[in-house]
């Protein structure tokens, strides 16, 4: 009969089956776990000694869930799990391990596929006068393989969606599929330790945005006239990204319509941001508003309020939760939906990528 630790040592860990993962570690000394399914926050979950010097966990989670973590020794620290080599960066200097249950896997979108039209990715730095941290910013800009004018979407902490969520990829698969019309991408880095500044509804932001990414774009790129349509152009981020995304649109609707926002952090601190009173003056001009987030952030809270506020000042608006956390990965694997509602050409149907 095959044991417990022989299958993580031959499956990886966690041990899964249906809806349970088991954690598995040998040492002398216990550790801890902690990850996407506590929201990174509170105490760590210990595992208990089920033979000498054989520690466990169970959990139950959804089947289509992704999920990272990290094994935490005595002192807090982190500490490798020697049974699951599946890494990705945190975003703060270290890794952490991550599994799929039984039903989620990877989106597809993100890889270069055979055959299909790539666009071009060129680096610029922009000035960025009074506005932001540093004489410049870098802006990357994406242009789709097409030579019609299209929309610009700008992506605040535009080099993680760049390099971790394989943005241009995802783009290029969208738009040879025929799922999505061509779209640009301004893809802005944000300002280090000043992010915080910068992404909680600044005003200046805004005005960069206006005053220096937009001129850029338009010198560079083949664009749409957002004065013959307005609102043509859209804007994409995550937490705090996703915050000054709404922010934006609804500051500068005639320009930015769509709004793709991912775990937006419009409520955090023990504090609702000025989007929701924003949200709730009847704009000039309704805007397109895709909000998602994971089941296990405590942002869900927050994004379920923001729902029937934005429609009931009459902006279209659509909110979907999915089995994940607060991370790349999972805006990675999901922003493609957001994309579709906004951008479509309708021909799409439903898909499950």
């Amino acid at each position: 009969m095959t044991t417990l630790e022989q299958r993580a040592r031959e499956e990886g860990t966690p041990v899964i089956d249906g809806e349970t993962a088991t954690f598995v570690w040998r040492g002398r000394k216990p550790v801890s776990v902690a990850g996407d399914f506590l929201d990174w926050s509170g105490e760590p979950i210990p595992l208990k000694e089920v033979a000498p010097g054989l520690w466990t966990h169970t959990l139950t989670l959804p089947r289509d869930s992704y999920v990272e973590y990290a094994f935490l020794d005595a002192k807090g620290r982190r500490v490798r799990d020697p049974l699951n080599e599946r890494l990705t960066s945190n975003g703060f200097g270290d890794f952490n391990h991550y599994f799929h249950m039984p039903e989620s896997r990877p989106t597809p979108l993100a890889l270069r596929q055979r055959g299909v039209p790539r666009g071009t990715v060129t680096r610029h730095l922009v000035e960025t006068h009074e506005f932001c941290v540093g004489s410049q910013r870098a802006v990357h800009l994406y242009a789709p393989p097409t030579s019609e004018p299209c929309p610009l979407v700008v992506v605040f902490d535009g080099p993680d969606y760049l390099r971790r969520s394989k943005l241009p990829s995802i783009v290029d698969n969208l738009v040879a599929q025929g799922r999505i019309r061509p779209i640009a991408l301004a893809m802005v880095a944000n300002g280090g330790p000043a992010r915080t500044v910068e992404y909680t509804c600044s005003e200046a932001t805004v005005v960069f945005l206006l005053d220096k990414v937009l001129p850029l774009a338009r010198c560079e790129l083949n664009l749409l006239d957002e004065t013959r349509e307005p609102g043509v152009h859209g804007v994409l981020g995550s937490s705090l990204g996703g915050l000054i995304s709404l922010y934006t649109g609804l500051r500068a609707p005639h320009v930015f319509g769509r709004v793709l926002s991912q775990s937006g952090a419009f409520s955090v601190w023990n504090r609702d941001f000025v989007v929701f009173d924003l949200a709730r003056n009847a704009s000039s001009r309704p805007l397109d508003v895709w909000m998602d987030c994971g089941h296990f952030e405590a942002l869900v809270e927050g994004n379920e309020r923001m729902l029937p506020v934005l429609r009931s000042s009459g902006h279209r608006a659509e909110y979907r939760e999915y089995h994940g956390g607060h991370n790349y990965s999972a805006w990675r694997d999901n922003v493609w939906r957001g994309l579709e509602w906004l951008f479509g050409t309708g021909k799409q149907g439903r898909r499950e990528e």
